[in-house]
């Protein structure tokens, strides 16, 4: 008898990614690592307002992760544990800064096993080096023409930095920024 073939593992990570930063990227790379594929998926969250399109941060996620042979990129709105059984993924991979991060996403992983039964939430601690970045804090900075150069991947400082560009602090303080 041969060798038996086993499926695909097949992961998805969810997020909203408003923009991309060091943080996600890391969860992003150790998941890569674990699974033979990765389906990075930007989703939309209706709680909050996004700075970036989906097609904009899909954009810089595909950037990022370019070197990345078994890392994929997608858009979808609506229900994650739905997505992942039309890409018959069994796993669904969410990093985790804190405490505070762990009641919700324990909710949502909860929900997802009851929308999908075959699915798997595996938490993933963010290395020590990042559990202080936030996309949020990112978008903070940029709005002031701060330095995103510890916060994000040189390959989309440009384009956050261009968003920012018209704000009054940004153009004032940004003459370090160059695409």
């Amino acid at each position: 008898m041969g060798a038996e073939e086993r499926s695909p593992r097949i992961a998805i990570c969810p997020g909203s990614y408003d923009p991309v930063t060091f943080g996600h990227l890391n969860i992003i790379e150790r998941a890569a690592a674990i699974f033979d594929k990765v389906v990075v998926v930007v989703s939309t969250n209706t709680d909050k307002r996004s700075t970036f399109t989906p097609a904009e941060r899909a954009d810089m996620l595909r950037k990022v992760t370019a070197g990345m042979p078994n890392v994929a990129v997608d858009i979808h709105e609506g229900l994650v544990a739905e997505y992942a059984k039309t890409q018959g993924a069994c796993t669904l991979v969410k990093g985790l800064r804190a405490v505070t991060d762990f009641e919700y996403e324990f909710q949502m992983a909860l929900i997802n096993q009851k929308l999908n039964p075959e699915l798997e939430t595996i938490f993933v601690t963010t290395d020590m080096r990042f559990m202080y970045l936030s996309s949020s804090a990112v978008r903070e900075i940029a709005k002031y023409g701060g330095d995103l150069s510890d916060f994000v991947p040189p390959e989309i400082m440009g384009t956050i930095a261009e968003r920012y560009h018209n704000h009054p602090s940004f153009t004032e303080r940004s003459k370090g920024y160059d695409d």
